[in-house]
């Protein structure tokens, strides 16, 4: 349930640039210079690295899915209307291809109202993907993935389905809110009379320069969460998390698989427990990430490490990273790449509020299942946690300059 922040290189110099520009431009209104006051009005600063960061569209790879998480993002499923078949679907996935092209370009895309006029793209990505019901609404059950097939039902799921799969699936991410909001609302209305929102889900994640230096988040528990993410410079990172070129269907090809899930934190609970206890159910020490097994954040755990006593395991037989390792299952991974999430508060005081996971993989039956399936009968941490949605999303390969996302299944 963790995911890992593949670090943005940021240059700390022009950020200290860009705030020490606004900070002379303060001292000198401040003091009464009417003269540069209005040259601050007149010929504003460039715009500072967050804002200024862009990110391609086109590609082998759809946007967002190894990109590092952005501090504000929405998932959304949509419905196709009854009637609109391949063909409505086709061109909904061509309008919205060219609007997410020029948004993350920071361009306004056709018919825009402008309301992140004065916005850089913001490091904006727009993910789509296909859910199975998808296939059978236009027509096309002969090419779905044998991969896309149902989950297996998990012991510890309180599934609400009217939050989970749908038709279409879209990930939005974006280091400015009005930016990220602003993608979701035009996206909504190009999809007016073909498809309609099924449900959508909101969060957030640290903001870049939080921190003096890049480090892995912390989730709503305190912990430092994602470790232990696959990376991009690992030699079988490619073939863990995108579909191999003469994978199966070839529609597919750089494409990945979406397991997304709304996993909420039983906040109140973990807070009565005491930070050693919390360590055990987690297996590493909340202050620095370190296995407890010892180390530093990014030593290995060792999971054959016995205590002083030679009778007890330094990481706990129940503890969350024992279980979710890659040697407990076989070698089985995904890339976990999700958002916090904080939705008000619970008819008992409580907050609802968790972790919108999202998991990818070349596929979820020899990445999420094997997991969570080790999880579910013997993780510490799911007492602490509710699953209550659900979804798995077909993310074909990114669009080439002058194509869409999906075109390659959709006129075949």
């Amino acid at each position: 349930m963790t995911n890992d922040p593949i670090h943005r290189h940021i240059s700390r110099r022009r950020l200290l640039g860009t705030a020490g520009a606004a900070g002379a431009a303060g001292l000198a209104v401040g003091g009464g210079s009417a003269v540069a006051a209005n040259a601050a009005r007149d010929e504003p600063a460039a715009l500072a690295s967050v804002g200024a960061a862009r990110l391609p569209f086109h590609g082998v790879h759809q946007a967002g899915i190894v990109t590092a998480p952005q501090a504000h993002g929405h998932l959304v499923a949509f419905d196709l209307a009854a009637g609109a078949g391949r063909g409505g679907a086709a061109a909904l996935l061509r309008r919205w291809s060219a609007a997410a092209e020029a948004m993350t370009a920071g361009r306004a895309p056709a018919g825009d109202d402008q309301i992140a006029l004065d916005a850089g793209p913001s490091s904006l990505t727009v993910t789509f993907g296909f859910g199975r019901s998808f296939f059978a609404r236009t027509g096309l059950r002969a090419r779905m993935p044998e991969a896309l097939g149902p989950l297996p039902a998990f012991s510890a799921d309180a599934l609400d389905p009217r939050r989970g799969e749908g038709d279409l699936w879209i990930q939005i991410g974006a280091d400015d809110p009005l930016v990220a909001f602003h993608a979701l609302r035009v996206l909504q209305k190009q999809a007016a009379g073909t498809a309609a929102p099924r449900w959508q889900m909101n969060g957030f994640n640290r903001a870049p320069g939080a921190t003096a230096v890049p480090r892995t988040t912390r989730n709503l528990m305190g912990q430092i969460d994602g470790t232990n993410n696959p990376k991009p410079s690992d030699p079988d990172f490619g073939q863990r998390v995108f579909v191999p070129s003469s994978g199966e269907p070839e529609w597919m090809a750089g494409g990945s698989y979406a397991v997304v899930r709304r996993i909420r934190m039983l906040l109140d609970t973990w807070d009565h427990l005491s930070v050693e206890r919390q360590e055990r159910v987690i297996g590493r020490r909340k202050s620095d990430g370190a296995p407890l097994s010892g180390g530093t954040e990014t030593t290995k755990p060792d999971l054959n490490r016995i205590e002083a006593d030679g009778r007890t395991f330094a990481i706990a037989a129940d503890a969350h990273v024992r279980v979710a390792a890659p040697e407990s299952n076989g070698g089985a991974a995904m890339l976990r790449r999700g958002f916090s999430y904080h939705d008000g508060f619970r008819d008992d005081g409580a907050p609802d509020a968790g972790l919108l996971f999202v998991a990818w993989q070349a596929d979820p039956l020899t990445g999420f299942v094997p997991v969570q399936r080790k999880l579910d009968r013997g993780d510490g941490l799911s007492r602490f946690l509710r699953h209550e949605a659900s979804g798995l999303f077909a993310v074909p390969g990114g669009a080439a300059p002058g194509e869409y996302v999906g075109q390659r299944l959709l006129e075949a």
